[in-house]
């Protein structure tokens, strides 16, 4: 069975997160553990993290999946921007610890003009200086996959396999694969054929136990646009179909697979998208989003 859920918002604290993604349906959530648009944090509150950690044993979900901050970039070539976003991301890993929360998904981030190989090389190095600096923490980092808009590290698998092999420890780094992000890459998910030779390409190159989450997001581009722009499961140029390869595909059973599709202040979009992707496993009927004319 197939662990669904969606980001959720911590407006007023990370622990209401908890029961917004109850209320919709959830059986994972993703949060930020601060603000994802601020480099400052604000100290977690010990009766806020009991809070969450009890809602998540009360309302049954797990796990919570954490994505840092937009301003990180651990690839950057600007020394400055660069010793910040360790600082940055090494404070959210300990958020992420103190939470209980075991992974951290974070994008690469980007080259700005220094060539893929000195970014993986600065990602890596950025990696292994926080990761050698808490040898005891049990938070594991999650490259995500991106869509390869501007100068960005990770729209080919081989990026995260480079990243991967310059790694001192690297079972403690895994892959969050966003559907959105591989197929604006190119990475066609839309017929069972293409999903499959695109899961066989990734384990071939980076091996699927290496993939410890899923975005489950639809398209607004075409394939291979290289734009990052999710849209609502099934109202895409994925489409439906592309969905219902992943979620009968049983080696994913134990992987959470989060939405992070456009959303309004009642999350009624989650509560569609959820319903959707279960209808999806074999057996069900399947509910569809009315067609777009024709594009």
């Amino acid at each position: 069975m197939k662990i669904l859920g969606a980001h959720m918002s911590i407006a007023g604290g990370v622990d209401l997160a908890v029961g917004r993604g109850a209320d919709v349906g959830c059986d994972a959530i993703q949060i930020f553990t601060k603000s994802s648009n601020q480099w400052k944090a604000k100290p977690l509150a010990p009766e806020e993290v009991l809070r969450f950690k009890t809602g998540l044993v009360e309302r049954k979900i797990a796990p919570a999946v954490a994505h840092d901050c937009y301003l990180i970039n651990m690839a950057s070539p600007d020394d400055a921007l660069y010793e910040k976003s360790i600082a940055s991301f090494g404070e959210e890993l300990d958020r992420c610890e103190i939470l209980g929360v075991p992974y951290l998904v974070t994008h690469p981030g980007s080259h700005v003009g220094s060539g893929e190989e000195a970014g993986i090389a600065r990602i890596a190095g950025a990696l292994d200086r926080l990761l050698r600096d808490r040898p005891g923490q049990r938070v594991k980092v999650l490259l995500e996959t991106t869509a390869g808009q501007g100068s960005s590290v990770g729209h080919k698998f081989e990026h995260l396999r480079a990243i991967l092999d310059r790694l001192v420890s690297p079972e403690r780094v895994g892959v969050c694969i966003d559907t959105c992000h591989v197929f604006a890459a190119g990475y066609d998910l839309r017929t069972e054929k293409g999903y499959h030779e695109v899961m066989t390409s990734f384990d071939r190159i980076v091996g699927l136990d290496r993939v410890r989450a899923f975005h489950l997001n639809d398209c607004k581009k075409d394939l291979g646009c290289r734009v990052d722009r999710h849209e609502q499961i099934g109202a895409g140029y994925l489409g439906a179909d592309a969905f219902k390869w992943l979620m009968n595909d049983s080696r994913f059973d134990d992987v959470p697979m989060i939405l992070e599709t456009p959303k309004g202040a009642d999350c009624a979009e989650d509560r569609v998208n959820l319903a959707l992707l279960r209808s999806l496993v074999d057996g069900q009927a399947s509910p569809r989003r009315p067609k777009k004319a024709a594009r």
